[in-house]
């Protein structure tokens, strides 16, 4: 779900991207959307996907190079630990946002 999510928020980014990069007015443009509430919420809820989906991308290796281990205990603690990650890095991307 979070590598839909995040392929969906490339469309939004790159678009926010380019709107800024177009010229002075364009770039004020992008920064009065940004003050909405709403807009700031969408990009942090795009952020935590990110930030989830590179998580569990970094465990899946780390798990393929026999790192972690195959166990189910070791599964569930990697779960465990790739979920703190992302509340960290959640909070860090809503700190960033607003």
């Amino acid at each position: 779900m979070s590598g839909v999510i995040t392929f969906i928020a490339v469309g939004i980014l790159l678009w926010l991207l380019g709107l800024s990069l177009s010229s002075p007015e364009g770039f004020m443009q992008a920064a009065a959307i940004m003050e909405s509430f709403i807009v700031k919420f969408i990009i942090w809820g795009i952020l935590t996907a990110l930030a989830y989906h590179i998580a569990g991308g970094i465990r899946h290796v780390l798990m393929d190079f026999g790192i972690l281990g195959e166990t189910l205990e070791a599964g569930t603690r990697s779960a465990q630990i790739s979920f703190i990650i992302t509340v960290v890095l959640s909070i860090l991307a809503g700190v960033l946002v607003w």
